[in-house]
């Protein structure tokens, strides 16, 4: 039996004059930006705008060109090679490990992260709508059930933050509802960043960052 999700504690993320930029070209600059109380949030921009490179920065994983970001955890401060402890990521560029399968990739994702209250193996896989495929190596699933599998383990996953890119790239009208589904039952009550630029993604979201505001 799945469970109402619960208040996670809150994670707060800081930006102070944020910039990145390839060779000489800024991507965006002076991003001071506060995301926090467990709110959910969309960075808006077209395609190529810088959305990607700045929820990288967010995540931890890239280094900003100019500015400082802090993470505070329970309003403890974290050091930026803990924070992927508290996140769980989803995105088309994301890569699964081909070579599992799906039964496979799924004990594999929680030896990292905890289950989300009322959830095991069974309950992602029903999820899914994916029982007939437990066995089945992730190389032979199509981009959509790729991008589904992506999706169940960052949802299903017991973190303070959920940060999504694009995240019904491959995914059909069906799969957009499903989507929409679990955004409802487990993005509430945690810090959501989703990078889109597609309303249908993001029409949850109580807060919105427009990248093209930080272009100079």
């Amino acid at each position: 039996m799945i469970h109402e999700p619960s208040t996670m504690n809150p994670i707060t993320i800081s930006l102070q004059n944020i910039g990145r930029r390839f060779n000489r070209d800024w991507i965006f600059r002076d991003v001071n930006y506060t995301f926090g109380d467990n709110n959910a949030y969309a960075i808006l921009g077209p395609n190529g705008s810088g959305k990607s490179t700045l929820l990288q920065i967010l995540t931890g994983s890239l280094t900003p060109s100019s500015g400082s970001i802090d993470f505070a955890f329970d309003d403890k401060a974290i050091d930026i090679e803990s924070v992927y402890q508290h996140l769980s990521f989803a995105a088309p560029y994301q890569e699964l490990i081909e070579e599992f399968t799906l039964d496979e990739m799924i004990d594999f994702h929680f030896q990292f992260k905890k289950y989300r209250d009322g959830l095991n193996k069974a309950g992602v896989i029903d999820l899914l709508g994916l029982q007939n495929s437990k066995n089945k190596l992730i190389r032979y699933f199509s981009s959509g059930m790729k991008q589904r599998t992506k999706l169940a383990l960052a949802f299903c996953s017991d973190t303070a933050m959920l940060m999504l890119d694009e995240p019904t790239s491959n995914l059909d009208v069906q799969g957009v509802d499903w989507y929409l589904d679990l955004a409802s039952k487990f993005a509430a009550n945690r810090l959501t960043i989703i990078c889109s630029n597609q309303q249908h993604e993001y029409g949850f979201c109580s807060q919105i960052l427009n990248i093209s505001d930080y272009k100079k």
